[in-house]
């Protein structure tokens, strides 16, 4: 057996399981190159092989081992340095004293779940990492490279996420209130679990700025994993140690001014249409039933949110039969069960919307209408995406109202 051909290609298998990762995970930029070298790698390493076949399977069949072997090891090392990835998002230091008793106005903190406008891994890496510590199964180790690739291919499909964007919008808006109103001392602070800057960097910046109480927004359906996340690196600052009142508002799954909204909005984009040919589907995110063990707020709040709203939409004269809940993920129904139940139907009209999804993001954008487009639906049907949430001022006017309930007077 010839070292010098086993040697190459141990070199060459290794190193095509690490550029493979990378190709998988890295940012598009990047990926090209990646995939360059993944394939040189590998038509090198065929070439090895075949020049170094003499008839003799024995040998060929060691030489294969040996690639896959070394294959194997430099993915799984690749993958384990891409996965354990450090949060450097900045955290700013606290530098308000102790004795300090600020400047008596309120900081909101406006926190929400957050996604990147551009692809960047770091949300679910830290995310894969909470389900490790909680023991929560999750897509197995080995895949997450996968998973990784799949998140930055949605992301070269709709070219970037407004969820950012939007929520920058919706916390300008959110601050107009509040000043047509006559508060002109509140200040408001944007933050996400995803994205920056983190809550916990946003609560030091209030804190350091002088706030006298500060408020956590949490715009977000539900209480899960993402609220409970939020709410423990915000406690772990310890800032009561400051005599700053903390409060946290609940999640909008039960305000009934953003249950009105959504009929508000169909209402407004049907102008007039006749309601016994509209169908309208709530779309809810769902997760696995192992989490609801841990987090069974998540889907119950989930189910009521949407029920309340189908409620409104029978009251307002839309029939029962043609409004449906259906999740994007992990439960049933799928959205395409219920969308060939209202083409059976005889709809003309079917509107559907990302419920639980606060701005426009990867899911309502991409994930949620290719779920709805596996449906058999006739072309006289007309489909329309209702979308997330955003800046609707009905929107605007329930998280203020959560914000009002814990403001002190």
């Amino acid at each position: 057996m010839d070292l010098l051909t086993i040697s190459i290609i141990i070199g060459l298998s290794f190193l095509l399981g690490v550029v493979f990762v990378n190709y998988l995970t890295n940012h598009p930029l990047k990926m090209s190159i990646y995939l360059i070298i993944s394939c040189f790698s590998f038509f090198t390493i065929i070439v090895v092989l075949i020049s170094s076949f003499k008839s003799n399977f024995i040998i060929l069949g060691i030489e294969f081992a040996f690639t896959f072997v070394s294959f194997i090891v430099g993915y799984f090392l690749m993958a384990k340095r891409i996965l354990s990835m450090n949060d450097d998002r900045y955290i700013p230091p606290i530098l308000r004293t102790k004795d300090d008793p600020g400047g008596g106005h309120t900081a909101v903190v406006y926190f929400t779940h957050g996604e990147p406008e551009t692809y960047n891994p770091i949300g679910w890496i830290n995310q894969f990492r909470e389900f490790d510590d909680q023991n929560i199964p999750f897509v197995p180790f080995a895949f997450r490279p996968f998973f990784l690739f799949q998140l930055r291919r949605k992301y070269l499909q709709v070219g970037k996420s407004d969820h950012r964007k939007m929520h920058q919008i919706m916390i300008k808006d959110l601050e107009e209130r509040f000043r047509d109103e006559g508060d002109n001392s509140t200040k408001f602070y944007l933050s996400f679990l995803d994205d920056d800057p983190r809550p916990d960097a946003a609560v030091i910046q209030a804190l350091n700025e002088g706030a006298s109480q500060i408020i956590v927004c949490e715009v977000f359906v539900s209480l899960s994993s993402h609220t409970c996340k939020g709410e423990e690196l915000i406690t772990d600052l310890k800032i009561q140690n400051y005599g700053v009142p903390l409060q946290f508002t609940t999640p909008l799954w039960d305000s009934g001014t953003l249950h009105t909204m959504f009929v508000e909005k169909v209402n407004k984009k049907l102008a007039g249409i006749d309601k016994e040919v509209v169908a309208i589907l709530l779309v809810g995110h769902g997760q696995p039933n192992e989490w609801d063990k841990l987090f069974p707020t998540a889907t119950e709040h989930e189910i009521r949110f949407r029920n309340n709203i189908i409620d409104l939409f029978k009251k307002d004269g839309y029939l029962e039969e043609n409004l449906g809940l259906a999740w994007m993920e992990f439960k049933e129904p799928r959205p395409k069960e219920k969308i060939e139940e209202f083409v059976k139907n005889g709809v003309e009209y079917i509107l559907y919307f990302a419920t639980s999804i606060s701005a426009d993001a990867i899911h309502s954008m991409s994930d949620i209408p290719s779920l709805i487009h596996e449906a058999d639906i006739p072309k006289q049907i007309k489909l329309i995406n209702m979308g997330a949430w955003n800046n609707h001022p009905l929107v605007i006017r329930s998280i203020k109202e959560r914000i009002d309930s814990l403001m002190i007077k």
